[in-house]
């Protein structure tokens, strides 16, 4: 079987950028909405994507209007019966993702595959919804969907082999790069990004820090073009809020800071200076090492726990999330006596036990340059 058709719940943010993917892939594309106006953004933004690539000479005037004339909208559910895959792109709630999978079950096929683009819940916590569980799966796309290269593939716990094989085909063949993940809180790439962003609001709360010093730090420490506090507002702090509270059930260091609640909360924005202050190096150095921490130690926990294998982590930070030094790549180059010492206030401060068979996995099963 080959995915010829896809058809999208949510016309928003990444259910969009979903559908500019598939039509610029030749699909034929529905998105479905409860909001006709969400579906006319939807189609605006379509042709205003199409035009740039026509403007950079990327494609033809005719390739353009095959593009947008493989797009279809909708307002109505039962739409989801003529697509060889269905994709689910609402809000990141478990509740909501629950209800749609149920109201659409009646209308599912024993043919189609259905994949939900959860960012951190589970799989297997929403396959019970379905029919078919053995054709349900994740596939979780990055903002901008229609741009970033990567995409998580998830097996759910009764997802058919058959099923996984034919999702990664049509991925690469829609010019993604495809990354394996387990089904677990957060799979691999906000399994360490969004607590690397809680602690950096957790250095604001503890006063050592303005946002934008914070920022500029990370910046050097990761080699980003963007610091973490830049990244929750253009993700939005609030869905911020949400993703990493989807991982709270692993543990004190993995829920959410003071300070995210409350801008989450509010619905506000962080407010970062443009000219940052120098910091003294003491401080300096004190929040690189909490950063570097907060990220390397869900990616060790992540390898103990088998979701994805160590180079996956900076395949995800690299393709999603435009990190120059990523996680294992950093800790390598530091050394495991550095980053045991990194970790050590980390640890102690949530009572974190120290993920040794994954520190073992790191440095001493595959050195540098042997994957």
């Amino acid at each position: 079987m080959a995915i010829r058709s896809v058809a999208i719940i949510g016309a928003g943010t990444m259910g969009g950028g979903i559908a500019i993917g598939c039509m610029a892939a030749g699909l034929k594309t529905l998105v479905i909405d409860t909001q006709q106006e969400s579906l006319d953004r939807l189609k605006n933004r379509g042709q205003r994507y199409f035009d740039r690539l026509i403007e950079k000479e990327k494609i033809t005037l005719a390739e353009r209007e095959s593009a947008l004339g493989s797009l279809t909208v909708s307002t109505k559910l039962l739409e989801v019966q003529s697509a060889d895959l269905i994709i689910e792109a609402v809000f990141e709630d478990l509740d909501v993702k629950q209800s749609l999978l149920r109201s659409i079950a009646e209308f599912i096929s024993a043919d189609s595959i259905v994949a939900t683009n959860t960012s951190a819940l589970k799989v297997s916590d929403m396959s019970d919804s379905l029919p078919y569980p053995e054709r349900f799966l994740g596939l979780h796309y990055f903002s901008p969907a229609e741009h970033n290269p990567l995409v998580e593939l998830v097996a759910g716990s009764e997802t058919d082999d058959d099923v996984l094989r034919i999702a990664q085909e049509f991925l690469v063949s829609t010019g993604k790069t495809v990354l394996p993940c387990k089904d677990s809180n957060g799979f691999a790439v906000n399994r360490f990004f969004c607590p690397y962003t809680n602690e950096a609001v957790r250095i604001l709360d503890d006063g050592l820090a303005t946002t934008g010093q914070i920022d500029q730090i990370a910046q050097e420490v990761f080699d980003l073009a963007v610091g973490p506090f830049a990244v929750m507002n253009i993700v939005k702090p609030s869905i911020n809020l949400n993703a990493v509270s989807n991982l709270s059930s692993l543990g004190a260091f993995y829920s959410p800071a003071v300070g995210l609640r409350e801008i989450g909360e509010a619905g506000n924005s962080w407010q970062i200076e443009d000219d940052a202050a120098p910091l003294p190096q003491k401080t300096a150095d004190k929040i690189a090492q909490r950063l570097m921490a907060a990220v390397f130690l869900p990616v060790l926990d992540a390898i103990s726990e088998d979701v994805a294998a160590p180079i996956a982590f900076d395949l995800g930070a690299t393709n999603a999330l435009r990190f120059g030094n990523p996680p294992i790549a950093l800790m390598r180059s530091l050394g495991r006596s550095e980053v045991t010492d990194i970790l050590a206030p980390l640890l102690e401060k949530h009572d974190h036990p120290l993920p040794n068979s994954a520190l073992a996995r790191v440095f001493d099963e595959m050195p540098l340059g042997s994957e």
